[in-house]
């Protein structure tokens, strides 16, 4: 699920269910808490690398973890969900007092553009796209993404990029800041690690004085965002539009909303 390991005071948390496109389920996401939490106690690990395997970086939740409750007709409590397993994720990635980059190997999209939004350097492959995906289940962008992305974006560009269900495109989230730094796909890895490595030989205090501050001017209410946001998405899980876009998903058809 998880893979880990520290290289010249660098730990590589790697998403490891390439089967899947990096998708995110609840042992993974209790995987990945751990390995933050290891890389923010060691001592002797100076910067932390978040990453994938294989072709995607992460596309966010794994519906297929819920499957089975969607096609009893059950409906779920999103909103505990982001509560419980996302929402510790993005508030543990700011506070860890150590830089977390985020190296995006290939696609990002849902929770997993939440996760590469709040670290402190994103660094993408230029095979790398993103997409949010939520408008095609019925659900609101989640992860801190409502808080993050009209701060980049802009909230008319975001609504558009939530509505349209589009592609944001490497160069284009580069242009917007999303993306903070595009490396040649066959030189992804060697280059992570080289910015990796020059972070860890760094002035850590003052990067971490750095990061305080950062959060002070920008994600003073970011824990406040987050739980408004888990309640509208807990609302919007609970819509038959929900269930509708997540059986059309499942089905492989075109969802029927109705706007309720």
């Amino acid at each position: 699920m998880i893979a880990y390991e520290v290289k010249e005071g660098v730990a590589y948390i790697r998403l490891n269910r390439p089967e899947v496109l990096n998708a995110l389920n609840k042992e993974t996401l209790e995987q990945l808490a751990k390995a933050l939490d290891n890389a923010a106690r060691d001592g002797e690990v100076r910067a932390i690398v978040i990453t994938g395997t294989g072709r995607a970086f992460c596309v966010g939740a794994d519906l297929g973890e819920l499957r089975e409750f969607y096609e009893r007709g059950e409906k779920i409590n999103h909103g505990d969900i982001l509560r419980q397993r996302y929402n510790p994720i993005i508030v543990r990635i700011r506070s860890i007092e150590k830089p977390v980059i985020a190296a995006i190997n290939g696609v990002a999209a849902g929770a997993g553009i939440g996760i590469a939004a709040f670290c402190d350097l994103r660094v993408a492959s230029s095979t790398a796209k993103f997409i949010l995906a939520f408008g095609r289940v019925g659900l609101i962008p989640d992860s801190g993404l409502t808080y993050i992305l009209p701060r980049i974006f802009g909230h008319g560009r975001t609504f558009e990029i939530y509505s349209s269900n589009r592609e944001i495109s490497v160069n284009e989230a580069h242009h917007f800041g999303l993306v903070d730094i595009v490396v040649d796909h066959s030189e992804f890895e060697a280059k992570v690690h080289e910015i990796a490595v020059k972070l860890a030989s760094g002035p850590l205090k003052a990067y971490a004085l750095l990061k305080r501050a950062l959060n002070n001017h920008y994600f003073q209410d970011l824990e406040l965002a987050l739980e408004y946001e888990a309640y509208m998405q807990e609302v919007a899980g609970y819509t038959d539009d929900h269930m509708e876009g997540v059986l059309a998903f499942i089905q492989k058809r075109e969802p029927r909303f109705k706007g309720k």
